[in-house]
């Protein structure tokens, strides 16, 4: 990944959906690769602007379980015929097959950034008040609540475009305005839980439904991103947080805990009974042997 963004920053163009780097929230030290991040669909904060790294995905090429080389897309736009085989290997999580090959549409990098920073507000008036960025018109491209630092709004572009849309945006919400591209880091990479003890998990919900769910999970520390659709919520070792939370429409994740919790609570959501049958079908098609165990962490995957 350092050396693809390297290469891609001397041209002035970058991979617009973010991926996030894993090491210090895992506290690993390994190095972050392309095909991880497509195995992960790993994205950031602006996918709620652009879209995940599935929506770059141009062409992949694997081997599956039976040791067929499969292609499938390109290196160009262009429509799919027969199977999206592109999208069903983002976030396949190396249990389908092993990648060999990816191809991005990547976009330019943006001339300026600005932050619009709204102090003191409480999870449910900071979630109102990113909806409403968001629904605006002025093309917001990051929209984070980190309790105890403020609300963060971010617009990208070109430096008349930005300075203009920031303005308009401290007029409809108020707050101050910074220049600080490291805050974008740290929410990306979730910097507030490395080195600190507890279990990491990651909850994909509906924004409006966010703060109910942060009320009743009784979190150590929490971080909201996507304008409240992606929560990060550091518990006390061995909590359940599904159990905690439940019932609730989304996705939780645990992302980092000990080995007995790992071992005690399944890692991604349970799939309901017709999604299962479906990810069970698709496994036997292409890993008819196990040779890519469904036991894969999802964890070290994205962290590789």
């Amino acid at each position: 990944m350092a050396q693809i963004e390297a290469a891609l920053a001397q041209e002035g163009q970058r991979l617009p959906f973010e991926p996030m780097d894993h090491r210090g929230l895992l506290g690993t030290t390994g190095t972050p690769t392309i095909g991880g991040v497509v195995a992960g669909n790993v994205s950031g904060p602006r996918r709620i602007q652009v879209g995940a790294a599935r929506d770059f995905l141009l062409g992949v090429r694997f081997v599956d379980g039976t040791g067929r080389i499969l292609k499938n897309g390109g290196r160009v736009m262009k429509n799919v015929t027969g199977y999206d085989l592109v999208k069903l290997m983002a976030g396949s999580r190396g249990r389908l097959g092993v990648l060999s090959e990816v191809a991005f549409k990547v976009l330019p990098l943006p001339e300026v950034t600005a932050t619009l920073v709204l102090p003191g507000l409480d999870d449910a008036a900071a979630v109102k008040a990113m909806s409403q960025a968001l629904g605006s018109p002025y093309e917001v491209s990051g929209a984070a609540h980190w309790p105890g630092q403020g609300t963060f709004l971010r617009i990208e572009g070109f430096a008349g475009s930005v300075a203009y849309r920031a303005e308009q945006l401290r007029d409809m919400l108020g707050g101050e305005i910074e220049d600080n591209a490291q805050r974008w880091t740290d929410i990306r990479d979730v910097t507030p839980f490395h080195g600190v003890d507890g279990d990491v998990w990651r909850v994909s919900v509906k924004p409006s439904d966010a703060p109910g769910i942060v009320a009743r999970a009784g979190a150590e520390a929490v971080l909201y991103d996507w304008g409240g659709g992606l929560i990060w919520l550091r518990m006390a070792p061995g909590s359940d947080l599904r159990a905690r939370i439940a019932p609730f429409q989304g996705h939780a994740t645990l992302i980092r805990a000990d080995q007995a919790t790992l071992t005690r609570l399944p890692l991604e959501q349970p799939e309901t009974a017709p999604l299962a049958a479906l990810s069970s079908g698709l496994r036997a098609r292409f890993d008819p042997r196990g040779i890519f165990a469904a036991e894969t962490d999802p964890v070290q995957v994205i962290a590789s």
